[in-house]
């Protein structure tokens, strides 16, 4: 079947993946987000254009390759600091990007041998992304999985999200959308049709809070919310867990009576604890660490707002 030109820029399709919905899933991670969470564990899924990056730990240095500081047309690339091989000890000079003068061209990455410098994202159309989805069936098959179109947020690319989920069911394969739900309702009203369930976003109930830390309030995620339970959709929420934002009791009893409201919409609630493994990747885009700066939440605390949720007739796990 050939298919209109849609195409959608992926910065990363995951196979086996166990926490996107049910089953072994294939996770299809688009790029481009209009919110900007402080506690981002992927960074490079926040811009939608393609970008730079720079593995510090995979340079070998300029005495062994150096290629980088020809290629760049615009003399983004330059010597940088010394450093100590963790191979053989050995002293090495690295080098540094000018992000003020780079326009992700590219050029240092093509020329990288020891792929330092690569670029995060990739046009893929709908068909190359299906023919990759086919590879993974019988994992879907024995384990009631399928794909799961993420981001970034995957409805600020709306035509080829819809594309992909109408050629993912000519398949019969079970579909997701991860969505943080600030998008226009048309694009949800769109693939709801084609989707199986929803992994929907619940930060804070409280707008203020929410425009003033993430940048956005939050009346039309939570009426999108609505809105998709009304129309016979599936919602499995999902509630990161951040210190000193929402991890309260009273912030868990507010979140835990708007899910409730939905009534037999939510299949599930899926809490995932803040964690501070993404920092590494704001050091590779050479971009300010994450704003959120604590340690995760103990067992303990995880364990009581379960309890809590669970207490309102809520199915909770913890991821």
């Amino acid at each position: 079947m050939t298919r209109k030109a849609s195409t959608g820029k992926v910065f990363d399709i995951q196979g086996f993946s166990v926490h996107d919905g049910p089953g072994i899933r294939t996770t299809v991670f688009l790029k481009g987000c209009n919110l900007r969470c402080p506690w981002c564990h992927s960074p490079e899924s926040q811009r939608f254009q393609t970008e730079l990056c720079w593995m510090e730990m995979r340079c070998v240095g300029i005495e062994k390759c150096g290629l980088c500081l020809t290629a760049c047309p615009r003399g983004a690339v330059s010597k940088g600091s010394i450093k100590e091989s963790a191979i053989d000890g050995s002293r090495m000079q690295m080098i540094v990007v000018d992000r003020q003068r780079c326009d992700d061209c590219g050029a240092c990455a093509g020329v990288c041998s020891a792929k330092a410098l690569y670029m995060c994202g990739t046009d893929y159309t709908v068909d190359e992304v299906v023919e990759r989805l086919l590879k993974d069936v019988p994992f879907y098959n024995r384990s009631g999985g399928g794909v799961t179109v993420s981001g970034g947020e995957c409805l600020c690319q709306p035509d080829f999200t819809l594309s992909l989920l109408k050629a993912s069911k000519e398949h019969a394969i079970h579909t997701a959308v991860d969505t943080a739900g600030d998008v226009d309702y048309r694009h949800i009203q769109a693939v709801l049709p084609y989707t199986d369930l929803f992994l929907y976003d619940l930060k804070s109930m409280n707008s203020a809070l929410h425009k003033r830390v993430i940048g956005v309030p939050n009346e039309r995620i939570l009426e999108n919310a609505k809105k998709i339970a009304r129309d016979g959709g599936r919602l499995q929420v999902r509630i990161p867990t951040i210190p000193r934002f929402n991890d309260s009791k009273a912030s868990f009893a507010k979140m835990g009576r708007f899910v409730a409201e939905l009534g037999d919409a939510v299949t599930a609630v899926q809490l995932l604890p803040y964690h501070n493994l993404g920092t590494v990747k704001y050091e590779r885009l050479q971009r300010s660490a994450p704003i959120v700066e604590a340690e995760p939440p103990s067992d303990e605390l995880m364990n009581a707002r379960k309890e809590q949720l669970e207490a309102l007739g809520l199915s909770v796990m913890i991821h």
